[in-house]
């Protein structure tokens, strides 16, 4: 009887590597390409979005991808975001992350809802003129600029692997 138990505890546990290893494979393979170690931060990928979109667009395209516009809570974040720009722009470009002061004039938000604790405005900024209430982030920084402006923008999704034995 102790034999036969053992042998389908040993069987069950041959099951089971066989099962994680198998999943970590089916991870592997379909992790997306932009999973580069230079876009890894804090379990989280960032994902540049080329295409132009209003602020209020970027965060449903976003969205749709399991994830927000980027949150960015260090200088680290924040430089990483900016050579992500440069790399997948080719070029100096503005874009769209996750904060705005649309709820309460002056009072800064994420789009993930973390703290927004850290920022990185570039001098005189952010000034509300003219109505604007979205963060761009560019080359040196951070702006406000008005929300229906269309440009590229940098999402983040929370990594949940890889799988931990």
């Amino acid at each position: 009887m102790k034999l036969l138990t053992v042998s389908a505890l040993l069987c069950g546990l041959f099951a089971l590597t066989a099962a994680v290893e198998e999943l970590e494979d089916v991870v592997k393979r379909t992790s997306p390409p932009f999973c580069t170690e230079s876009s890894k931060l804090q379990q989280r990928v960032f994902i540049f979005v080329d295409k132009k979109l209003t602020w209020a667009e970027a965060e449903s395209n976003c969205v749709s991808m399991g994830g927000h516009l980027a949150s960015v809570h260090s200088l680290a974040t924040h430089n990483l975001v900016r050579r992500l720009i440069k790399r997948r722009a080719n070029r100096n470009s503005n874009a769209w992350i996750g904060g705005s002061d649309q709820s309460w004039e002056s009072v800064w938000q994420w789009t993930d809802g973390t703290c927004f604790h850290y920022n990185k405005w570039l001098t005189g900024q952010p000034n509300n003129s003219g109505n604007q209430d979205c963060l761009q982030i560019s080359l040196n920084g951070w702006e406000d600029r008005r929300c229906s402006c269309r440009q590229p923008s940098v999402c983040a999704l929370v990594l949940f692997y890889p799988l931990v034995r």
